[in-house]
């Protein structure tokens, strides 16, 4: 199905640019990219493993398509999975964020791939005439659905950059009247701080973290340029986006509904994915929260409107002394100042057994902790305070840009472990 789909474009569009590597300046047309994927030779046994940032990419995942092999998108350096006995269809893999613990597996049948890359070229406006400027992880959902599906099954072309510094994006967007850029929010504030944003965007999407309204409404104020925020997840795809001209003023807001997705919110206030993207199941585990075209998220979610409003995820609460706090209202209160530039917030066990937690706060800041603490009491009541304050340099992100919520709760315990004493 997928690689019949991938003919048909090739000949529809044969003569067109399809693919430019800006690392080696080498430029493929739709035709010369089918006769370069139907030369590749994929020879090991069981799945492929594309991997990488780069054409080769590209030219396995077309060999593995040729050959109906099952496909499972590796980072850079990421080991293969052993898969024996996949699910019966499912012909894609792709590994969960792991934002929240441990990363899992995830099978998609061709026709969940398909749907998800229609959905979203629809839903954005993705254009032929507005090549996509790759600098995302083709390996991860939103780069594999957003770079390189429209690419194969909707004719989008691609540039791949082969690293996001400013000075490469500045070089890869060279001489392109108008382009659709697809980033993270590090990346969308590393850009603009080195003022290396192209002039030619005319589509500016961000996913893979929460987009700090800030940001937004700064990079829209100097350059004119709304960066649209876009809600995915590797079970399901696309599932909302924010198509309106003028930045958000509520952070919370992350847009609506994606065409042909079904949003509800469960009796837990957690958010519910139903559409023919939705993947199959998770592998080798299945779970219920999975299955028959149905996601349930673990986010706490609004519907208002039309528009979808994140209150925070389920497991992310923080318990003090029997009240619960969203660690993403903490971070927004926390945003709010002026010389905060990144934030994160989580739950830690208290050594007060009565208060169950205790609030703590990482951050990027020219601020210190005792006007925080009087910034936020303007705005928060005092138990919602963090009581532990981390000053570092960096938020480090993940290649998929995430920051790890759970990999900085277990980084902050495994400090407090040698700090105590015995």
């Amino acid at each position: 199905m997928l690689y019949e789909r991938w003919r048909q474009i090739a000949v529809e569009r044969r003569d067109e640019i399809a693919l430019r590597d800006a690392a080696s300046g080498r430029r493929w047309t739709f035709a010369e990219l089918f006769a370069a994927g139907e030369a590749q030779t994929i020879g090991r046994a069981g799945p492929a493993f594309p991997q990488g940032h780069s054409p080769q990419f590209i030219l396995d995942l077309l060999a593995a398509w040729r050959k109906n092999k099952m496909v499972c998108p590796l980072e850079p350096g990421q080991s293969p999975p052993e898969i024996s006995r996949p699910p019966t269809n499912c012909v894609h893999f792709k590994f969960t964020s792991a934002t929240a613990g441990t990363a899992r597996l995830v099978a998609l049948t061709a026709e969940q791939l398909r749907a998800d890359a229609d959905n979203i070229v629809v839903t954005m406006g993705l254009r032929m005439d507005w090549p996509n400027l790759g600098a995302i992880s083709m390996a991860h959902s939103y780069g594999f659905s957003n770079l390189v599906l429209p690419l194969l099954l909707h004719g989008i072309p691609l540039i791949l950059a082969p690293a996001p510094l400013p000075e490469i994006i500045r070089g890869a967007a060279e001489n392109e009247p108008a382009i659709t850029l697809a980033a993270v929010p590090a990346m969308w504030r590393a850009w603009h701080e080195a003022k290396a944003i192209p002039a030619s965007v005319r589509l500016a999407i961000s996913a893979g973290a929460p987009l700090a309204a800030d940001l937004e409404q700064t990079i829209f104020k100097s350059r004119g340029l709304k960066i649209h925020n876009f809600l995915g997840a590797s079970e399901c795809g696309g599932i909302a986006y924010d198509a309106s001209e003028t930045p958000r003023t509520d952070a919370a807001l992350v847009g609506a509904p994606v065409q042909n997705v079904n949003l509800s919110v469960n009796n837990q206030g957690c958010l519910v994915v139903r559409s023919r993207a939705v993947a199959e199941t998770y592998w080798p585990e299945k779970l219920d929260s999975l299955a028959g075209g149905t996601f349930q998220t673990s986010d706490l979610a609004e519907l208002k409107n039309g528009a979808v409003y994140l209150r925070g995820r389920l497991g992310d609460q923080i318990n003090i002394a029997g009240r619960k706090v969203s660690p993403e209202t903490v971070e927004g209160a926390l945003r709010a100042h002026p010389q905060v530039r990144e934030c994160l917030v989580f739950g830690a066990p208290s050594s007060d057994a009565e208060r169950t937690e205790i609030i703590v706060a990482v951050l990027v800041a020219g601020a210190q902790e005792k006007e925080l603490k009087h910034f936020l009491l303007r705005t928060l009541p005092a138990w919602q305070v963090p009581r532990e304050w981390r000053f570092v340099e960096s938020l480090s992100v993940n290649a998929r840009g995430k920051v790890s919520r759970a990999g900085w709760r277990k980084r902050f315990l495994a400090e407090q472990g040698e700090s105590s004493p015995g």
